[in-house]
């Protein structure tokens, strides 16, 4: 069994393809353990930051720790608040926009 700790001064930056006004930070990487499959940001979203439609080869979890995002997908639109939750599989199509009026943080958890 192998693990790694990452401490909040550790992260880092980055840039993911169809994000704007947004500070992304990445906790986890796959090839931080053995034979690991998952990957863990933690976002900060601008009022009116966020990602454009489309959607990506991973099963995605996003969990809203603070602000607002309001989620489309193919069939609705929702606003989710803290402690909310959204869960799809690869090749889901869905887009987020902070339309709060303060940073939303999220959790993003890839696999």
């Amino acid at each position: 069994m192998s693990y790694k700790v990452i401490c909040k001064e550790d992260a880092y930056k980055y840039d993911p393809p169809g994000h704007f006004d947004v500070l992304c930070t990445r906790l986890h990487n796959p090839t931080d353990v053995n034979e690991g499959k998952m990957t863990m940001g933690l976002s900060h979203f601008q009022p009116g930051g966020g990602c454009t439609f489309g959607n990506n080869p991973f099963e995605s979890i996003y969990y809203i720790i603070s602000g607002q995002m309001t989620l489309k997908t193919d069939n609705e639109e929702i606003i989710l608040q803290p402690g909310d939750t959204f869960h799809c599989g690869p090749g889901t199509n869905k887009s987020v926009i902070n339309n709060g009026t303060g940073v939303c943080q999220m959790l993003v958890v890839l696999g």
